[in-house]
């Protein structure tokens, strides 16, 4: 009984060994290709760099975010040029400093509603969309020499309710929506120009 036993005990011993080694390349190939990932994304680890980011060590070591903080940004009127005027200041110059202003940035907003859907019933829109077009001129300081402009435009659409505060409160949240993605879009298109700008160097001096 006792040699039964015995056998039986380095049957399976020998069984769990056998199959700790079937594992053990597997788990080597594994870390094995990890480390090997690793080593290979290191290179690649500075080349890839935002379109804003600085260049050095602090923000305004970079030459573009120094031409993006100093853009004026002309009044806006309504609560929906409040927000877009916001909004592009924060983009272009989120670091709360007022260097002084080498641009103009002026912008008219032309904004609509639509309400494509009625309820049958009642008569009501049930929803409605909120159209803006924002045209943008920005133009050099004190020359005033243009540098570049367009139109940004964008849709946010909001339910409609029969609580009349609660739609007042979506369309505003509509309109603040609206406001964020038409001031990214101006902010990207002017970074595009300016560091166009830069990489080419300042124009010819044309003599008298």
């Amino acid at each position: 009984m006792w040699s039964f036993r015995k056998a039986a005990l380095g049957r399976s011993t020998g069984a769990s060994r056998s199959a700790a080694d079937r594992r053990r390349p597997a788990a080597s190939f594994r870390r094995a290709a990890v480390l090997c990932g690793t080593l290979l994304a290191l290179p690649l680890a500075g080349c890839l760099q935002p379109l804003y980011a600085p260049a050095g060590i602090g923000f305004d070591s970079s030459p573009l975010a120094a031409e993006l903080q100093a853009i004026a940004v002309d009044e806006i009127p309504q609560r929906s040029g409040h927000y877009v005027r916001n909004d592009l200041i924060f983009g272009l110059n989120g670091t709360g400093s007022q260097p002084p202003p080498r641009y103009r940035l002026m912008v008219v907003l032309r904004e609509r509603v639509q309400t494509p859907i009625l309820d049958t019933v009642t008569g009501r829109a049930t929803s409605a969309t909120v159209i803006v077009d924002a045209e943008y001129r920005l133009v050099t300081l004190p020359e005033e020499v243009e540098i570049t402009k367009g139109v940004a435009f964008n849709v946010a659409s909001y339910d409609r309710f029969s609580n009349r505060f609660s739609n007042v409160r979506a369309a505003r949240d509509a309109e603040i929506r609206n406001a964020r993605v038409i001031a990214d879009s101006i902010r990207t298109r002017i970074a595009t120009v300016l560091a166009a700008r830069l990489a080419s160097g300042p124009p010819p001096v044309l003599p008298n």
